[in-house]
């Protein structure tokens, strides 16, 4: 059962109400009572272009969620509802019209020790003010609650991508020197005079005469080999910077009107 308290909540946040298919129907506008017990029994919504009609509601299977007041009717029920244009009461006959449009039994009980005669005993409900009408009708807190968007910024850490370590095998070619040796034949001659000349045999016979002498060279020797030389390991480190965002933020603002000194927030 949704009391008195909860819908005056719901007017003050301006709540909104929304049709058993969860579309929106409009804002919360007046609330209204049962004058014989005081529980709440409709409501008005604010609907159309801007909001400037208002359609009578039952709260009787409504319920609240938040700042929202749930009814068990869809939008084009509510906005081809009855036009009742009642600013402080709904008399019998204009409830008993929304009963039945409806479709909801109409019991009107009357007023105790009201003359049914009179003009005065036709009213079976009672009116709760809604925000921004005179304190005498209603006694309510004339308030607002202002709101505005805050930005929280945060960081959530997100893959970008991989880096993998891979060898493989290229080639490429080396160019060097390297000094290597050879032996040669010189021919060299040398007379033979004087000391030299009677130490040597005279009058041999003539022949002849071979020999022979091995001579030596070095080449060069290719040989690879594979060595070590350098380690290579993938490492992390984290870098911060500064990132700029540019974001629109909204908020309410209040103004009043009717003051002495204009227009004021």
């Amino acid at each position: 059962m949704i009391n008195t308290d909860q819908l005056h909540e719901l007017s003050l946040i301006g709540g909104t109400v929304t049709g058993n298919d969860g579309e929106k129907i409009g804002k919360l506008g007046q609330v209204f009572l049962d004058e014989q017990t005081g529980e709440p029994e409709w409501v008005t919504v604010n609907t159309g272009f801007f909001g400037l009609s208002e359609n009578f509601v039952p709260l009787a299977d409504a319920s609240v969620a938040g700042d929202t007041l749930n009814v068990p009717f869809d939008k084009k029920t509510v906005k081809e509802a009855p036009r009742v244009d009642a600013q402080t009461q709904l008399s019998p006959s204009e409830e008993q019209e929304l009963f039945e449009y409806y479709g909801r039994a109409y019991d009107f009980a009357e007023p105790i020790g009201v003359d049914t005669d009179s003009t005065a005993g036709e009213a079976s409900t009672g009116y709760l003010q809604r925000p921004g009408l005179d304190d005498e009708v209603a006694g309510a807190d004339q308030s607002m609650i202002r709101s505005e968007e805050q930005l929280r910024v945060g960081t959530e850490q997100v893959q970008t991508g991989k880096v993998r370590l891979r060898k493989h095998v290229v080639t490429e070619d080396v160019t060097t020197t390297v000094p290597v040796s050879h032996e040669e034949v010189r021919l060299e001659r040398e007379p033979i005079t004087g000391a030299q000349a009677s130490d040597t045999v005279a009058g041999g016979d003539l022949g002849s005469e071979e020999q022979e002498v091995t001579l030596h060279a070095e080449r060069p020797v290719v040989d690879k080999e594979a060595v070590p030389v350098e380690r290579v390991r993938l490492d992390k480190e984290t870098v911060v910077e500064d990132e700029r965002i540019d974001e629109q933020l909204r908020k309410e603002r209040i103004e009043t009107d009717g003051l002495d000194d204009g227009p004021n927030r």
